[in-house]
């Protein structure tokens, strides 16, 4: 948690991580152990675990917890650790939050709570609970309306950022890219802010953006973390040849609902025990298995690389 009385340091790729699990349904420590290591040694420059592509919403509050003190322990301070804490009930989220703050998190991940669609008031509100109770640690909201049919606002993300020293960010997982620019418009760049659509990561950082947590990272993390770099080095031009020699991996992420086909890819190549997702997910079907290999055999040479 060194990098949590500084949120500022906390930057570039954040990773994350799938949650893997067992042939027998289980949380898989050792592989989700031998996952962040494989992050580590390709120099991602933080990890996530709980978010979307970790399946939180399939997990109890212990499995969850459980996830985050293996990474905790991993990681050991070497990189940032922003586990998601988020779910749809307030009780659950503030104890995944007290958790993870324990567990020596760097800043949380809180997801706007899904299924209820609550008004813009609401969900200041919300945040509004979680960063009082945990005024030393740093709060980043994670916008997804594609998963949870509601979208915090700028004017939202303002107030918020305005009224508390410790709301410092936001994951802003949405395709309308005008919204990027209004809530670093509204806020100003020193609000964090990162991209989860993996084709517009590098995007955002013309903008002012300080990252991304792009589900990519899961395959190619070298890659991913060499684009953030070679662009804040000022050569543009190789960034964004990585940006686009990604393309088919990111393709390949959505063939079916993520993450079966990161989960498929990572066990063909030995880096999981299982490729298991948990209900109502299922794993890739054949239709699917074809597009996988195809966009894998097209920009699987990026998923090789490790390290600088």
């Amino acid at each position: 948690m060194k990098f949590r009385s500084d949120p500022s340091t906390i930057r570039g790729t954040i990773a994350p991580l799938i949650t893997p699990f067992t042939a027998e349904g289980a949380v898989d420590h050792e592989s989700l152990a031998g996952l962040i290591r494989y992050q580590l040694e390709s120099s991602s420059h933080g990890i996530s675990l709980g978010g979307s592509t970790g399946e939180p919403s399939a997990q109890t509050a212990a499995e969850r917890i459980s996830g985050m003190r293996t990474a905790g322990e991993v990681i050991d301070e070497r990189v940032p650790f922003l586990p998601g804490t988020g779910s749809h009930k307030l009780d659950e989220t503030l104890e995944m939050t007290s958790a993870a703050r324990d567990l020596g998190a760097d800043a949380a991940l809180v997801i706007t709570p899904y299924y209820a669609r609550p008004t813009q008031e609401g969900l200041y509100s919300w945040y509004a609970t979680v960063t009082r109770e945990f005024p030393d640690l740093p709060i980043v909201a994670y916008n997804v309306p594609s998963r949870t049919a509601v979208d915090i606002a700028p004017e939202t993300v303002k107030r918020l950022f305005t009224d508390f020293e410790n709301f410092v960010g936001v994951k802003e997982t949405t395709k309308d890219f005008e919204h990027f620019s209004r809530v670093l418009h509204a806020c100003g760049r020193s609000l964090l802010v990162w991209s989860g659509i993996e084709l517009l990561c590098l995007p955002l950082l013309a903008l002012g953006g300080t990252g991304f947590v792009s589900a990519v990272a899961n395959l190619a993390p070298t890659a991913v973390a060499r684009m953030y770099e070679l662009w804040e080095a000022g050569d543009f031009d190789a960034a964004r040849d990585l940006h686009y020699g990604l393309h088919p991996l990111v393709d390949l992420l959505f063939v079916e609902t993520n993450p079966a086909p990161a989960k498929w890819v990572l066990a063909q190549q030995g880096r999981i025990a299982s490729p298991n997702v948990r209900p109502p997910l299922i794993g890739p079907t054949d239709a699917g298995l074809t597009k996988i290999r195809a966009l894998l055999a097209e920009g699987g040479d990026l998923t090789q690389q490790i390290g600088a």
